[in-house]
């Protein structure tokens, strides 16, 4: 937390204040805020966080319903417009849905970061965990995309998109969700936020 507090406080100078910081942030239905009034959404959401942080960051808000891994590499290119400067990537969501391969899922995002890397935009990637009715090995190769990517190519990692739910009995956890069981509602979505804000606020300091 006094790692946080000190990026926060970075952040917060006049001089920081003066160019806020353009953040892309690369997703699915989970970013783009999906059954829920706009300012129920993970961007809005996000950037009255950091706001409420003093932190000033530009929140551009690049979810697809319905994007997979291999969408958002095939929109990269074009999403990342000049004046962005660091990118959330929030995808493989609806990989696990339909079950795509890891190695598929992995090459996906390598792409993206490939893309970034060349751009000289930051990167913070938001881990999807895979369910257990895949199998193990299938849980395993995909689990491990994102602690493997991020350090080959020096991205940030924040933790796993859901973690701000917490780990409780999944009847109790049903109560930050929407009806479908998959989309997360406003409180939900709170919840995710406080546990990715800080992370998203070292991004924007790394940037700096």
């Amino acid at each position: 937390m006094g790692k946080v507090l000190a990026v926060i406080g970075a952040l917060v100078s006049p001089a920081s204040a003066a160019e806020p910081v353009t953040v892309l942030a690369l997703g699915d239905s989970l970013t783009q805020g999906y059954g829920l009034p706009e300012e129920g959404g993970f961007v809005p959401q996000m950037r009255n966080w950091l706001k409420g942080q003093g932190v000033e960051a530009d929140l551009i808000n690049a979810g697809v319903s319905g994007d997979t891994t291999a969408g958002g590499a095939a929109r990269v290119d074009w999403s990342l417009t000049p004046e962005v400067d660091a990118m959330i990537v929030t995808l493989g969501g609806n990989d696990l849905l339909r079950g795509i391969d890891p190695a598929v899922s992995r090459r996906n995002i390598e792409t993206i970061l490939d893309v970034a890397e060349e751009r000289g935009v930051e990167v913070l990637l938001v881990p999807m965990a895979a369910p257990g009715n895949y199998g193990a090995t299938y849980k395993a190769e995909f689990d491990a995309i994102y602690p493997e990517l991020s350090e080959a190519y020096d991205a940030m990692l924040a933790a796993e998109f859901f973690a701000g739910l917490g780990e409780g009995d999944p009847a109790t956890l049903q109560r930050y969700f929407q009806p479908d069981g998959i989309h997360p509602n406003a409180e939900g979505v709170r919840r995710i936020v406080e546990t990715l804000g800080p992370h998203v606020a070292e991004l924007i300091a790394t940037t700096k």
